[in-house]
């Protein structure tokens, strides 16, 4: 998997650095979301009491903010015109992993509550959407500006 990284990005075609930046962007949202489950897991195991729907909702509206400044701010790391064309498209996709980290995050810990979990997990979902179909905008972004 590194060497066809490697190679993608030493191509530097906006076709191969954006399947590079995708793999970036898949990894760094494992790395972030992956531990939620164990501890959502361990957290169910004290039999927490559920939150009412209001307050349920008003969490997903926070985990969809955040989404939504993450996004923001990757896509401002694409046009950092200090970086290499490579590295702001990089950045601007890792950055934008923490979109839907942060809603699977928060409804890892409602596991014993399955309409939160569906919500939040949905927003995650949507976040994910959202920063996979923004990350070939980001490249010709990142490259337009030297080109």
């Amino acid at each position: 998997m590194l060497d066809t990284f490697a190679r993608e990005l030493r191509a530097g075609t906006p076709a191969d650095l954006t399947r590079a930046a995708r793999r970036a962007q898949a990894v760094a949202l494992l790395a972030l979301a992956l531990p939620g489950l164990p501890l959502g897991g361990l957290y169910l195991l004290t039999k927490p009491a559920p939150l009412p729907f209001p307050w349920v909702a008003a969490l997903a509206l926070l985990a969809a903010l955040l989404a939504l400044a993450a996004l923001r701010l990757a896509q401002r790391a694409a046009r950092q015109p200090v970086q290499p064309p490579s590295r702001a498209a990089l950045t601007a996709a890792i950055q934008a992993a923490a979109a839907p980290a942060a809603p699977f995050l928060l409804g890892c810990v409602f596991l014993a509550q399955p309409l939160a979990l569906a919500l939040l997990w949905l927003v995650a979902a949507l976040a994910c959407a959202a920063a996979w179909a923004s990350v070939p905008g980001w490249v010709r972004a990142a490259t337009a500006r030297t080109g």
